[in-house]
């Protein structure tokens, strides 16, 4: 892992974090590592992330699939965040308060115009799945 690649993911969410707007719900997420076209973040549930059940939010956990995932694509040779076009999210497990969650986003395929990644969110103490997701973005023609 480059460093100058996680610093630059790192600069990324601190941009976000202060910006006012929705983004700013990515406020409690770190960056945990950074390499070529994966992003691994940690983040811990607290009540502002939670539904009437006190687990993490579903629209939470698209927010995390779509920003972890085009910084994942953004730490490519490319750098493109590109724009998405398709997004799907599987539920599997819930996330309950003061549980520690780490988004893995990798990028599974980059082509001429769209992208594909894939980000797990996992239980850091059991490793159990809560949610995957599978996000589709149109780069551009180049």
């Amino acid at each position: 892992m480059s460093s100058q690649s996680l610093n630059a993911i790192k600069q990324m969410m601190r941009i976000m974090k202060d910006t006012p707007g929705f983004d700013r719900v990515m406020g409690k997420v770190e960056v945990v590592s950074a390499a070529p076209g994966k992003v691994v973040c940690e983040m811990k549930v607290e009540k502002e992330h939670t539904n009437g059940y006190g687990t993490l939010h579903g629209g939470l956990t698209a927010t995390l699939v779509d920003v972890i995932s085009t910084m994942a694509l953004m730490n490519t040779e490319r750098g493109a965040p590109g724009v998405s076009v398709d997004m799907n999210i599987t539920y599997m497990n819930a996330a309950k308060m003061g549980e520690d969650v780490l988004i893995t986003a990798q990028v599974l395929k980059q082509g001429r115009t769209l992208a594909f990644s894939t980000v797990d969110l996992t239980s850091k103490a059991s490793g159990k799945m809560i949610a995957q997701g599978r996000h589709t973005k149109h780069l551009g023609n180049s």
